[in-house]
This record gives C-alpha cells, sequence and structure tokens, in this order.
C-alpha cells in the first residue's frame, strides 16, 4: 500500500496506462452514480464517501476490484454471476469489458442504502 499517494489522479497515475484507461471509467461510472460523493484515498484505494464509505474500487494485476459491502453484492448477486466475487469484493478481469452500467446501478445502491441509514440514525427514538 502506498501511503504517499493522496488523490485519486495519484492513484490512477501509478498505474500502466492500459489500467489508467479502465481506472478511470470505474471512476466516471461511480461519480455519474453518486455526484455529490467524495473522493477519498481509504485503505489505500480511491473510496467514495457519502453518507459513509460508499464504494472502493482498486487496481490489481489481472482485474479491477470493486469494493461495494456485502450489501452491495447478494443484492445484485444475478447480474454479477460470471464474475469472481467475495463477501465484499468484485473482480472484473482486465481482458474484459467493466459491465460499467452495473457498477453505477450498485453504486446508486449503496447510496441509497447509506442515506437510508442516516436518516434513521437522526430521527429521535
Amino acid at each position: 500500500m502506498n501511503t504517499s499517494i493522496t488523490t485519486i489522479d495519484e492513484y490512477i497515475e501509478s498505474f500502466p496506462k492500459e489500467i489508467q484507461v479502465l481506472l478511470n471509467k470505474m471512476r466516471t461510472a461511480i461519480q455519474k452514480a453518486a455526484p455529490k460523493a467524495e473522493e477519498a484515498i481509504k485503505y489505500g484505494m480511491p473510496t467514495y464517501v457519502q453518507y459513509g464509505n460508499l464504494v472502493h474500487f482498486a487496481g490489481c494485476k489481472t482485474h479491477i476490484g470493486f469494493y461495494p459491502s456485502p450489501s452491495g453484492i447478494t443484492n445484485f448477486e444475478k447480474e454479477l454471476k460470471g464474475y469472481k466475487t467475495s463477501k465484499g469484493a468484485i473482480q472484473f478481469p482486465l481482458d474484459q469489458p467493466i459491465p460499467l452500467e452495473l457498477v453505477k446501478k450498485i453504486t446508486s445502491f449503496r447510496l441509497k442504502e447509506n442515506k437510508e441509514k442516516y436518516e434513521a440514525k437522526k430521527k429521535p427514538a
């Protein structure tokens, strides 16, 4: 984990050009789904924050990792068939197109989920 990287631009620029293209596509898809989310580097990865952490993504040797929390995976199980997933991660292989519309749907879902949790906490008991 490179702790000297403090912005998503720096993070993306640290990869080879062909991976930069894919990372920028992920970034754009997430920004379209959550235009008011703040960008940050958390856990050494690009992170989007609105009402808490929304999603993270990362460049890896053989794939682009997308980390939408467990709920972002379980709620899209059918659409994610064919991709390697774990409790909180999805792997999009570098040799296949990234399903950007699905990335947007999952990000939108996470935004709605975070907002509902945030608003529930604000309500008096």
